[in-house]
């Protein structure tokens, strides 16, 4: 039996918290800066944890389902 792969976009991503949670980067924070505040690039640039809707999508993209 062949070997479940991993999505190759996924693994780049998304990472595991040590809780099992899963943390993913903000969108909007790769061109076209000039126009957003100093404040929301900064808020843009902190990692945040995959909603729990969408995670058992990402589990299952990494496999861990």
């Amino acid at each position: 039996m062949p070997k479940q792969k991993t999505k190759s976009s996924a693994k780049k991503r998304f990472k595991l918290t040590g809780t099992g949670k899963i943390k993913r980067k903000h969108a909007f924070k790769s061109h076209i800066l000039t126009k957003k505040s100093k404040k929301r690039k900064l808020a843009l640039t902190h990692d945040t944890v995959v909603h729990k809707a969408d995670e058992s999508n990402v589990k299952q993209m990494l496999r861990m389902k």
